[in-house]
């Protein structure tokens, strides 16, 4: 029996945001298999791949190829854009595809709208590593927050507290674009939270007023340098990963997801590297931390850094490709793969589109 080409199918944003919608607390779970998945071993993850543009030196396309076992079984490749120039323009800052393939055959499976994906995945990933990270706290979980950076992210990391049972006496939040600061009040407005809002005109004055701080902005380079303002050891969600300086890094505990993937690039962490000549500051990774091998540090602020592995889109990815197929609404494009043999003979043709 020849073997049968996957049929490939393409997948709009509308229906990955309905197939996610109200699903927090089950993509985490989802976000913490795949990390359990990759750190037993069972996963590829390469280095990502930045294309850069000499004459557009702020934007770039990152390529984020990976292999997932475990529960899922794919292989793919996120590519994303970041252009923050759109903002300007009224328009989000990242657009993104996400290419699934069969690990069988290798053909593509489908092309997905990614950047709901990608926002998805950021703030599950942020938002499993809260709670590990906040176990066994003799106050419980942070009750005062502050959104360092409002855009999309911050959103969606937002919405991934509150569905999974976060609630906070007081939400801070900070932005460089008033507009941006208004935006996100509103929202938060929108969302019924029951806490007290606040817009704080300084970065110092939100740090210090928070206990769980949430960095998703867009800065190329450190711009929060005074490692007194995390005096009172907040945990900090540092998913934008250039924000802080190394000598805030040096005095904390840090996590991250992957050392290797982590420390490059020019993150946070990277640059303490190059500033210490080696990597004793990193105090494990999240699995370390689920594993039970490392216990967070309750002296010293507590950094998450997250430099975002592919295996999380493909994690994310699979699971919206099958909702859809489930409910027999995948959009098949009729005869994609068209020459399928090697001299012009009958060849093995596409799966059915159910």
């Amino acid at each position: 029996m020849s073997t049968q080409i996957p049929s490939f199918a393409v997948v709009p944003g509308a229906q990955v945001h309905q197939a996610l919608t109200g699903q927090e607390q089950q993509i985490i779970d989802l976000v913490e298999a795949a990390y359990r998945t990759h750190g037993e071993g069972d996963s590829v993850n390469p280095p990502s791949y930045f294309l850069r543009f000499p004459d557009r030196p702020s934007s770039r396309i990152i390529a984020l190829p990976a292999s997932l076992g475990g529960r899922t079984q794919v292989d793919g490749m996120k590519w994303i854009s970041s252009f923050p120039e759109n903002v300007r323009e009224g328009i989000p800052r990242a657009s993104a595809v996400l290419l699934l393939n069969d690990q069988r055959t290798g053909y593509p499976l489908a092309c997905m709208e990614s950047s709901i994906i990608s926002a998805t995945r950021t703030a599950a990933s942020a938002v499993l590593a809260a709670d590990w990270l906040t176990r066994g706290l003799p106050g419980g979980r942070p009750r005062r927050v502050g959104f360092f950076g409002v855009g999309l992210i911050a959103r969606y990391l937002h919405t991934y507290l509150a569905g999974s049972g976060w609630e906070f006496d007081t939400i801070g939040i900070h932005d460089l674009d008033t507009e941006s600061a208004k935006g996100f009040h509103g929202y938060l407005e929108r969302s019924g939270v029951r806490g007290r809002i606040t817009v704080h005109e300084s970065a110092e004055a939100l740090i210090r007023s928070s206990d769980l701080v949430v960095f998703a902005t867009v800065a190329a380079k450190p711009h929060v340098t005074d490692p007194g303002w995390f005096e009172h050891n907040p945990l900090v969600l540092h998913v934008s990963l250039r924000d802080l300086a190394p000598e805030i890094i040096l005095a904390a505990c840090n996590v991250v997801d992957d050392i290797e993937h982590c420390l490059k690039a020019d993150t946070s962490p990277h640059l303490a590297e190059q500033a210490v000549g080696h990597r004793s500051f990193i105090d494990g990774t999240l699995f370390d931390v689920m594993s039970g091998r490392v216990t967070p540090a309750a002296d010293r602020p507590v950094v998450f850094s997250p430099f975002g592995l592919g295996i999380l889109d493909l994690a994310v990815g699979k699971y919206v490709h099958d909702r859809i197929r489930e409910r027999g609404d995948l959009q098949f494009v009729a005869d994609f793969f068209h020459d399928l043999s090697r001299h012009g003979e009958a060849g093995p043709r596409g799966g059915d589109h159910g």
